[in-house]
């Protein structure tokens, strides 16, 4: 009739309700949707087992020296950061430079971003498509930061500016 539930009913319907809204959200739960979630790329198996891993051609390129120059470059960057504004003065070639060295530190940066994370052998169309867009992205840029040194006030008088803003 219309009054209240008995405890048994009142018991099960909190019981499943309960149930219903823990239902894929437990902590290590071990079926959890998964919908947004990529599937995995394609799988190629070439060779057998018994065949020997594939040894790079050596090139000092891709070796040790890339690895000194970018920590070079990276380290490059602290001293031209600082020397415009500690010195107060505004020399156009060292923001020229502060430029240069800004646009190689960036573009070696998403290139690696590039190589870890679009496999060649996986993905060999996405990872051209990706290269060219970064070259293409690095070189937009470089056009921008050219004319803003040479039609405008230059990355260092800008910052300035903002900073005093």
């Amino acid at each position: 009739m219309g009054g209240r539930p008995s405890a048994a009913t009142r018991g099960a319907f909190a019981k499943s309700s309960f149930q219903s809204q823990l239902m894929g959200v437990a902590a290590f739960h071990n079926t959890a949707r998964r919908s947004a979630i990529l599937p995995p790329g394609p799988q190629r198996i070439i060779g057998t087992v018994n065949d020997p891993a594939p040894v790079p051609e050596p090139s000092s390129a891709h070796g040790s020296y890339h690895w000194s120059f970018e920590r070079l470059l990276a380290a490059g960057l602290v001293p031209l950061i600082v020397t415009p504004f500690a010195s107060g003065s505004l020399n156009p070639a060292t923001d020229a430079i502060l430029c240069s060295v800004l646009l190689l530190h960036s573009h070696m940066g998403f290139q690696s971003v590039v190589i870890d994370y679009i496999p060649q052998k996986t993905y060999p169309g996405l990872r051209k498509i990706f290269w060219w867009l970064l070259n293409a992205a690095t070189v937009t840029v470089g056009v921008g930061l050219y004319e803003f040194e040479t039609n405008d006030v230059g990355i260092t008088e800008a910052v300035k500016r903002i900073w005093r803003a």
